[in-house]
This record gives C-alpha cells, structure tokens and sequence, in this order.
C-alpha cells in the first residue's frame, strides 16, 4: 500500500453532477430523494442547530467567561533543551524546530530557564531573565532582548 495509490471504496464517492428529481427512470425522480411531506422535503430548511423551535442547546447552555482575540500563543522551551546542540552553535527558531525541539513556533518562542546549560551558545530567540542568566553564566550570549 501507497500513500499515492490510495483511492476511496468503489461505489462509496458520488456525483456532485447528479441530477434528481427528473423522472422515475433516473432512480431519483418523483421526490427527488427526499421522501414524503415534512419540514425535511420543503425547500429552505432550518440553520443547523435549529430544533423545532425548542430553545436550542447553544442558548440553553450558560455562558461563562471571556476568550481574549489579541492573546498571544508563545511556546515556552526549557533551557535544558539548548542542550542538544553543538557548543558554540546559534539557536535560532529555525534551529529549534531543526532539532525537533518545537514543532509550532505559532505565536513566537521563549526560553525559560528551569534547568542547567552546560553548552557555550549564541542565542537568537527571546529568553527569560532567567535563562540570559544562565546562557551568559556559560559563556554564551543572547542577541534578542
């Protein structure tokens, strides 16, 4: 099995092309698939989350809270992770997902210093009063305040 060789199940992908409600010989004539009277067989059918008029779920539920638009999603690196690399390396955003050591930089990186730093490094990504300590305790420096 091929990622480029797979294909959906046979019969299981249908037309968007298809044509109903013209005439019994098609298979799909008559109501046009969509059975006998009810709300569900007229045209213009309700927004979804609409439940016959019952006050729906969304509205039921209390509303709690508030979600901040201009939050920032930083991802936070331990120090100990600046481990990985060669001595006298630079650590950039780029080197770090390199390594594997973040997947997502989203919003942006910021190293916190929890841990030791045995490494000699030139640090290019914003860090913790901490870890600038630490970075520079080691012979390293920071370049991003």
């Amino acid at each position: 099995m091929n990622l480029s060789t797979l294909r959906p199940a046979e019969g299981s992908v249908h037309n968007d092309n298809f044509r109903r409600g013209r005439g019994h010989g098609s298979g799909n004539g008559k109501t046009a698939g969509k059975g006998h009277k009810g709300q569900k067989a007229r045209s213009g059918r309700p927004r979804i989350g609409f439940e016959g008029g019952q006050m729906p779920l969304y509205r039921r539920l209390p509303k709690r809270g508030f979600t901040n638009r201009n939050t920032k999603d930083v991802v936070a690196v331990d120090i100990a992770a600046l481990n990985r690399f060669e001595d006298g390396a630079e650590v950039t955003v780029e080197s770090l997902m390199d390594l594997g050591i973040v997947k997502n930089p989203k919003d942006g990186v910021k190293i916190i210093g929890n841990a030791e730093l045995t490494k000699k490094l030139t640090v290019k990504v914003v860090t913790s009063e901490g870890a600038k300590a630490k970075i520079e305790a080691a012979g390293g420096t920071c370049e991003v305040e």
